[in-house]
């Protein structure tokens, strides 16, 4: 797919990376420059967590020690391994620009994890880092005020929720896509599309905020649930969102038939 801002910023899907692909430039795909140019326009110095301030740098290959393995290096340097050309690799570097927070406390979570004394065993790279691996790639935040509302989304209850309940969730609950894998996909968004659900209660008074206190609160909120060790341990922590079936994000989810497709609004999961 070739570089459109014009099409990002029309994208309801990409809201929250709005404000950095404004800054980028229509005519060519970006590059690192422009990248760790965006990053010198932060307000705000933007670091990982050993205190190293965050650069975007090409991406290395062959053999490496674990210092310069993507996450080690990450921590210990400040540097995330970028490809040139590359979708997948530019939507992280966008998310970083966005939630910086947030990707840094889930850097700090996979380095703790490599780290450890004790090594996980429950897969290949261990539960902590799998969840923390499907929050980065898959995670979509869902931000709520009625507790009612986040019930029906933990249980399945997607006609209720999305239609039924449809003006209340336009008023109380906000939906951001995260993980950059999961905006990959946006770029072509299909019926099956769904993110991995992380819900984070709020005041009602967060929903009369300016956009760019929304990002603030949310990355802060975000950082700092990813720094409790209890928090982000298992997958079934989050929780599927069909993403196509959010009021406003599809053309043609405005009536209740659409929900209607068992095959992508699934009636739920064993847990």
């Amino acid at each position: 797919m070739q570089w459109d801002r014009a099409a990002l910023l029309q994208s309801t899907l990409f809201v929250p990376l709005h404000p950095v692909i404004f800054k980028l430039a229509a005519g060519a795909f970006p590059t690192l420059a422009d990248l760790n140019a965006l990053l010198d326009l932060q307000s705000t110095l933007i670091t990982v967590q050993s205190g190293r301030r965050l650069k975007f740098v090409e991406q290395r290959v062959g053999r490496l020690a674990f210092e310069a393995q993507y996450e080690p290096l990450c921590y210990l340097t400040g540097e995330v391994q970028t490809r040139k050309d590359n979708w997948h690799d530019l939507l992280n570097a966008l998310v970083w620009l966005t939630y910086p927070g947030a990707k840094a406390a889930i850097n700090a979570r996979h380095y703790s994890a490599l780290t450890s004394a004790v090594p996980e065993i429950s897969s290949g790279r261990g539960a902590v880092r799998d969840t923390n691996t499907l929050l980065d790639e898959s995670g979509v935040i869902v931000v709520y005020a009625d507790e009612g509302l986040a019930g029906l989304l933990q249980h399945f209850q997607w006609t209720e929720l999305f239609w039924q309940q449809r003006e209340q969730v336009k008023t109380t609950m906000d939906f951001y896509l995260f993980g950059h894998g999961l905006y990959e996909k946006a770029l072509n968004p299909y019926i099956g599309m769904t993110g991995q659900g992380l819900l984070l209660a709020v005041e009602p008074v967060y929903f009369s905020w300016t956009a760019e206190k929304r990002r603030a609160h949310l990355d802060s909120r975000l950082a700092d649930y990813l720094a409790n060790p209890k928090h982000c341990v298992r997958t079934r922590e989050l929780s599927p969102v069909p993403l196509l079936g959010i009021p406003g994000w599809s053309a043609d989810n405005n009536c209740a038939g659409y929900y209607l497709n068992t095959a992508y609004f699934r009636p739920g999961r064993n847990i």
